[in-house]
């Protein structure tokens, strides 16, 4: 079996605030995992990849994480980013630009949630 990603944790201040709203952005499901010593909220990418968001009260790395899509849920998620009302843009250093130029793929956009945690989508296809 060859090395892959499995889950990955996101910090935030509160962490079913910010699962919801990458959930809900990026059309996703989630759900709380709570137990002895541990309270997430998960959100199930894909069969091999779930993203555990983890309270932290103090917050002082920024996280990065980039997914990429079909041309068609690109378009679904700069939809739903521009009905949250949630800035995009085609640079990490330009995240509110509402652009989808990227520099890697033909079609990409960076966006942050509440947490300051840096998303970036992007798309092979159109």
């Amino acid at each position: 079996m060859g090395i892959k990603l499995d889950h990955t944790v996101v910090y935030a201040k509160d962490h079913d605030t910010s699962a919801r709203e990458f959930a809900e952005v990026m059309g996703l499901p989630h759900g709380r995992i709570a137990g002895e010593g541990y309270d997430f909220t998960m959100v199930h990418v894909n069969s091999d990849l779930s993203i555990y968001f983890m309270e932290r009260d103090h917050i002082s790395l920024e996280q990065h994480m980039a997914f990429t899509v079909d041309g068609r849920t690109f378009n679904k998620i700069v939809k739903r980013l521009e009905k949250m009302n949630i800035p995009y843009g085609g640079s990490p250093y330009d995240t509110e630009n509402g652009q989808t130029n990227h520099d890697f793929a033909p079609r990409g956009l960076f966006f942050r949630n509440v947490d300051n945690c840096l998303f970036e989508v992007m798309t092979y296809s159109f």
